[in-house]
């Protein structure tokens, strides 16, 4: 199963595409080049590459595979891509170090009762904003830290319009993905500055029109988004554990 969301912009894996575990997967094509934007869990990567394929033309590259954050519903299948495509993946330097080094409590894999191998990131970022060109169009990173330390929002324009691969903007905030509330809010205030058309997000979907999009950010920037990540999400120990990092968090 594939979704046209705009011409030239598809979702291809997420619960109802591909595995139940992955997190929303979207291909945008710009001319002879295109980009994937996470790749799942790599649970059903074989149906992810179907959707994929039903999607590109012959002569059409994937040249890039862009990774939101470190996160294993949205990673652990992007070696799995790469080695398919030959593509070069893309992460910030912040997340890098977990996906190079399989750090399973950061990338959540335990929490999906998985753990993740290792692999390499072809390029980091790093900074506030970066460009990166995709054939004939642009897609944006832009440094959204909060949800991971690493965490990336991409964003770009297709007839006229900007579409915002915003993934996880509900969260959670959690200890264990070294997680900063403040962090987090400041992002999604940089998010809504954007005025974006349309809103990729990973576990709810599309989100358009412009409104929708607004009102969606600011219900997680608002105190009852806050109370809602907090109580669903939150450890007992979570002021501790913010300011005594475990061993493990940072790898040698």
């Amino acid at each position: 199963m594939i979704s046209k969301i705009r011409n030239n912009l598809w979702q291809v894996g997420g619960q109802g595409f591909t595995d139940m575990s992955d997190a929303g997967v979207f291909l945008v094509r710009f001319g002879d080049k295109a980009a994937l934007i996470d790749s799942g869990s790599g649970r059903q990567i074989d149906r992810l590459k179907s959707n994929i394929n039903r999607c590109l033309e012959p002569g059409v590259k994937l040249e890039y595979l862009l990774l939101t954050h470190c996160h294993y519903d949205h990673v652990a299948g992007a070696s799995a891509i790469r080695d398919e495509y030959g593509c070069l993946i893309v992460a910030h330097a912040l997340d890098a170090v977990y996906l190079e080094t399989g750090q399973d409590r950061v990338t959540g894999a335990q929490w999906h009762c998985g753990s993740l191998t290792p692999f390499n990131i072809d390029i980091k970022l790093t900074g506030p904003q970066s460009d990166i060109v995709v054939g004939n169009g642009i897609i944006t990173a832009i440094h959204s830290p909060g949800h991971s330390p690493g965490s990336l929002v991409f964003t770009t324009r297709i007839d006229n319009e900007l579409i915002l691969f915003g993934q996880d903007v509900h969260g959670p905030l959690h200890s264990d993905l070294l997680s900063d509330e403040k962090q987090y809010l400041e992002s999604l205030a940089r998010l809504l500055e954007l005025d974006a058309d349309v809103l990729l997000e990973s576990h709810f979907g599309v989100i358009e029109p412009k409104e929708e999009v607004r009102a969606f950010i600011e219900y997680w920037k608002s105190p009852i988004g806050v109370s809602h990540y907090a109580v669903l999400y939150a450890p007992d120990d979570w002021d501790d554990r913010r300011k005594k990092p475990d061993k493990d968090e940072t790898p040698d």
